[in-house]
């Protein structure tokens, strides 16, 4: 991974953020925890954001064939593209992505769009903080 560009789908800037070591599989968890970190220590690395299988997705449970069998995710990475205003194959760096989402998810209904029928809302962090905020919750 060092300094080349990463194929990362536009919805895992999401849950990046809010990873806390659930997964698919134990796999998948430290696949996960291994590109989460280096990302985190490297956030001017330049990520090619797009709406399919990505470095994350490669130990998978519902990658078939390089093809997520999960049609709601692809649906997530099309709806955070949107929201952004950004096309796949975008490439930006790390940093700004995070930067980006945060910035332009401004409301509850933005995140739910996204974020509704995810089965990880009950534990991921950056979407319990998002409700906190958006519902008025935070200290």
């Amino acid at each position: 991974m060092d300094k080349e560009i990463l194929n990362i789908r536009a919805h895992h800037f999401l849950c990046m953020q809010g990873f806390q070591g659930y997964g698919y599989s134990d796999d998948f968890v430290a696949h996960m925890s291994k590109i989460v970190n280096y990302i985190r220590e490297n956030l001017d690395c330049k990520i090619n954001l797009i709406n399919s299988c990505d470095e994350i997705c490669s130990v998978c449970t519902n990658n078939k064939n390089q093809q997520c069998s999960n049609k709601e995710v692809d649906n997530m990475d099309d709806i955070v593209l949107s929201k952004l205003e950004l096309k796949k194959q975008y490439i930006i760096s790390a940093e700004d992505a995070f930067n980006l989402v945060n910035k332009k998810l401004k409301t509850i209904e933005d995140v739910k769009d996204i974020c509704g029928d995810c089965r990880w809302t009950e534990k991921c962090l950056w979407y319990l903080n998002r409700e906190r905020i958006f519902n008025g919750t935070v200290d």
